[in-house]
């Protein structure tokens, strides 16, 4: 096969594994969409201040809900950790929550690898939250951690509350809001808008009203605007070194130790985590990677690290850095490192005692496949409904008024 054949066949089979996927996608960013129209992040902060079971649980499902790229969901809890809430339920907890628990991950994954990776995504997910919070709780020094908050709040400028972007307020462009807090900067019309949306009434007078899921739309489309680029690009590197890098490879390269012990699913493990840095790519974008992965041997368990690595990739460890030091940097790095490892070794154990490991590079979820074109044509109508209340003319004049229950 020429090099412009393999070429055409990896872009073949990003194509289709993306295809398998776009209905789950729009589902997920729907969900998501609504969580943010009607939970806002200062009603989060007020009950994530404590590092107990509760505050713990509630990050945990706070982020699951959310729906963010690995960079949103950083800088989101940059936001929440400033504003107060604890190390445990912001930097453990919300943070690998909205990044690795999310709805359209579980969806995609369910679809591409089938539902015994999806359980142990949130079972594995689970034992990494518990053991960051661990480690944050009981041996992290307290000391550090406000070091890291003092360091952000002196150290960051203005941002707009909504997507975190930083703002200049002598710029004469620059959005405003006067609130009973002070003034509120904006990098744009629409994110005052959203903010405005979040503050009026209880979610329950929001769920009933046609501005509500105004809102609900244009949230989903903003989950589009973050994600795009790392879905597309996850799709278009799994295909391509699936179609380019022969089998050879990845069996020499998941070949430490003999298949089976504990020195193999450690090494695969580990190698997951490695191939999570170097690859770039986060989120939903790993899913079709990790296919590639487990077509190619790497353990079952390897395949959970390597998820679980997008929140440690080389861009990301510099934003932990300009946030909250070089310190606090190298604690999530290394922390975040070593709990993927020991949760994807826990959960490979966990799963082949309960007999739910698949055989060897079988892939594919539950749904009967020829629902994918009919869930397909519902969910881009439901998309294009987004669409249009995003970009329409009437969708410019909503205003907190329509709120008002």
């Amino acid at each position: 096969m020429s090099v412009s054949e393999t070429f055409v066949e990896g872009l073949r089979l990003g194509g289709e594994m993306f295809w398998e996927t776009w209905w789950a996608l729009v589902l997920g960013f729907t969900i998501a969409g609504a969580v943010e129209a009607f939970v806002s992040e200062e009603k989060m902060t007020q009950v994530l201040g404590g590092s107990g079971l509760r505050e713990l649980g509630l990050g945990s499902l706070f982020g699951a809900a959310s729906s963010s790229c690995s960079f949103g969901a950083v800088a989101t809890t940059k936001s929440l950790f400033k504003k107060g809430a604890s190390p445990v339920a912001s930097l453990a907890a919300f943070q690998f929550a909205s990044t690795n628990l999310v709805i359209e991950l579980g969806l995609v994954m369910w679809i591409l690898l089938g539902w015994e990776f999806v359980i142990a995504d949130y079972v594995a997910g689970v034992i990494l939250i518990v053991l960051l919070a661990f480690i944050f709780k009981y041996i992290v020094p307290d000391g550090w951690f406000t070091v890291a908050r003092e360091y952000l709040q002196n150290q960051e400028g203005i941002r707009d509350p909504v997507c975190g972007m930083e703002v200049d307020p002598t710029e004469t462009d620059t959005v405003t809001l006067e609130t009973s807090g002070g003034t509120e900067y904006f990098c744009s019309a629409e994110c005052k808008r959203r903010y405005q949306e979040q503050q009026q009434g209880t979610w329950r007078e929001r769920l009933l009203t046609v501005g509500g899921w105004k809102a609900v739309s244009r949230n989903a489309i903003g989950e589009w605007q973050m994600l795009w680029k790392d879905i597309v690009a996850g799709f278009l590197v799994a295909g391509l070194i699936g179609a380019f890098v022969p089998r050879a490879w990845w069996t020499t390269l998941f070949g430490i130790g003999t298949q089976g012990t504990f020195g193999w699913i450690f090494a695969s493990a580990v190698i997951g985590v490695v191939v999570g840095i170097v690859t770039f790519v986060c989120s939903v974008g790993n899913v079709p990677f990790a296919v590639i992965l487990w077509n190619n041997g790497i353990a079952f368990g390897g395949v959970m690290s390597f998820i679980f690595a997008d929140l440690i990739v080389p861009t990301i460890d510099d934003a932990y850095r300009r946030y909250y030091g070089l310190r606090i940097a190298g604690v999530l790095f290394v922390s975040i490192f070593a709990t993927a490892v020991v949760s994807g070794v826990v959960i490979h154990y966990l799963w082949g005692g309960l007999g739910l490991i698949p055989p060897q590079g079988q892939v594919g979820g539950t749904a009967p496949r020829g629902y994918t074109t009919w869930l397909n044509a519902g969910f881009t109508l439901v998309f294009a409904v987004q669409a249009y209340l995003m970009y329409s003319p009437e969708s410019e004049g909503v205003s907190a008024h329509e709120h008002a229950p």
